[in-house]
């Protein structure tokens, strides 16, 4: 069944998505600026666009010509509803192209950092930025002429039409793209378009958020629903379980599951913590035995997945007996697992436990407060909450456990291994001081041995890679430039500290075109 209807903001700005890697970006950007954004397919209908209500339309860039067949369109009459709209690269190619104005194939493209020259102060969108700035442009085409009625306002030596508007029609283009921090005013021609043009109150803030999404919950909830939680101790789940509470008070019931996959210490420190500063009942269930006897012999990773996702769900419905009259769970699902888990217009890239990895004949009605939420957003919103340091900075930590940083099939054994060398991961990077810094940092088993030496003798054991990234929202990341001398302390502690361990070796792997997971 459904979940809470993602509804945080009065004021939604679309991000229509024709296939580029900065959509993300550009609805964060949105966000920033205080306004609510959601990244919609470019399928979207006239009517379907109407029926959400935007207050603004962002067209996103893309990898296509749009002279080419097969080309990502916009329904014309997305122009005719009197909403306004801004195109990004092929964004403000297609509103060009559909509105009579000529794309030209060029000898050359622009890449990169370029100079922009802005024409007669810029319009209502280049207002107050500089007559000569640097911007980053990705495009091969390049729109030569427009209507009569648009005004062009920037142009660069190999794009004459760098920037255009016709502020009656609510039309605005830019070559170039704004939403990356290569473009330095880039931020302030987002916030020109949403506030000047669409009229945006930029509004939209955590305590808002939290606002509304209480009143949601109520709705959805009702007087008398019980609701239990999905508490797994991550920073998901804990402000979800806050943010419940806070709309219906003791009838929530929080579930923490030891599946046996947790991090070495951690289900101690979840009950204990969580105990202490929420105050909300909580039932402790140790089911690793179970969950280890469904994964054995599964070494698919999306069978993996799915399998924890149904056990997950199944220790839930058990735990529903003594929780009399609940019909709820509470699940911290984020935009990222909705996105990656895939839509009928995007493809998936895994299944989510939470999302992709449910089963069908799931028995609770889900609240998922957090679904339309970044995981900055999300550490936010537990911040306005109150809840404390050690909760809204705990690193991200997947639904399924380890059991996704085990390639091949999950074994007690392996988890055991695997905890003590993740231990010492992140404990030598609290140590390093730089727990804000790295997004995530653990220790994966990749199921490969190889030959070692130690003690004067042959060896043939596991093999532990470190994985260590740095990122905003997890949608894209980048692998952590960690000092030589913190990988030599982390290699010599595993290697002398795990047993079975005789080779360590560092994931340099970004995202994409890697995952931050190993599964």
């Amino acid at each position: 069944m459904t979940g809470t209807p993602a509804d945080p903001a009065e004021e939604t700005v679309l991000v229509v998505d024709f296939g580029a890697q900065y959509a993300q970006l550009i609805a964060r950007r949105v966000r920033e600026a205080n306004v609510y954004s959601e990244i919609v397919p470019h399928t979207i209908t006239a009517d379907e666009v109407r029926a959400k209500a935007p207050t603004g339309i962002i067209f996103s860039g893309g990898p296509k010509s749009v002279h080419v067949e097969g080309a990502p369109q916009i329904d014309p009459e997305v122009y005719d509803l009197g909403v306004p709209v801004l195109g990004i690269c092929y964004g403000a190619q297609l509103i060009a192209h559909q509105n009579d104005g000529t794309v030209g194939r060029n000898e050359r493209g622009e890449y990169g950092r370029t100079e922009l020259t802005v024409k007669d102060a810029g319009g209502s969108l280049l207002e107050g930025t500089p007559g000569t700035q640097t911007v980053w442009m990705s495009h091969f085409d390049a729109i030569t002429d427009v209507p009569d009625t648009f005004d062009v306002i920037a142009s660069t030596p190999d794009a004459p039409v760098a920037a255009f508007e016709n502020a009656d029609a609510g039309l605005y283009g830019v070559q170039y793209h704004p939403e990356v921090v290569h473009s330095p005013f880039g931020q302030h021609v987002i916030e020109r378009f949403l506030g000047d043009a669409c009229g945006a109150s930029q509004a939209w803030t955590m305590a808002s958020v939290i606002d509304t999404q209480v009143e949601l919950i109520q709705q959805q909830v009702g007087d008398e629903g019980r609701v239990i939680c999905a508490l797994s101790g991550g920073v998901d789940s804990a402000v979800a379980a806050a943010l419940v509470h806070k709309a219906v008070g003791d009838r929530l019931t929080c579930v923490y599951v030891d599946t046996g996959l947790m991090r070495k210490g951690e289900s101690d420190q979840i009950v204990e913590t969580f105990e202490r500063h929420q105050k909300i009942e909580l039932i402790h269930v140790s089911a690793a035995e179970r969950f280890f006897e469904h994964l054995q012999g599964v070494i698919d990773p999306e069978q993996k997945r799915k399998t924890i996702g149904e056990q997950f769900i199944r220790v839930f419905e058990a735990a529903k007996a003594s929780v009399e009259g609940a019909q709820y769970l509470v699940q911290g699902t984020l935009y990222p697992d909705v996105i990656e888990s895939g839509t009928s217009d995007a493809a998936k890239i895994k299944s989510h436990h939470n999302v992709g990895g449910l089963p069908d004949d799931i028995e609770f009605e889900l609240v998922e407060p957090l679904r339309s939420l970044f995981k900055d957003e999300v550490r936010a919103v537990g911040t306005e909450l109150g809840l404390p340091d050690e909760i809204v900075w705990r690193q991200p930590f997947p639904g399924p456990g380890l059991g996704v940083r085990i390639i091949g099939e999950v074994t007690p054994e392996k988890v055991a291994v695997l905890q003590e060398a993740d231990w010492i991961v992140r404990e030598e990077i609290r140590l390093a001081g730089l727990d804000r810094e790295i997004w995530q940092a653990f220790a994966v088993l990749p199921g490969v041995n190889s030959v070692g030496v130690m003690g004067d003798e042959r060896t043939y054991a596991d093999a532990v890679i470190i994985r260590a990234v740095t990122s905003e929202d997890a949608m894209t990341a980048d692998w952590a430039r960690l000092p030589y001398e913190l990988l030599d302390r982390m290699s010599n502690r595993i290697i002398n500290e795990v047993a079975g361990v005789n080779r360590v070796a560092y994931d340099i792997t970004s995202k994409p075109p890697g995952t931050i997971e190993w599964e």
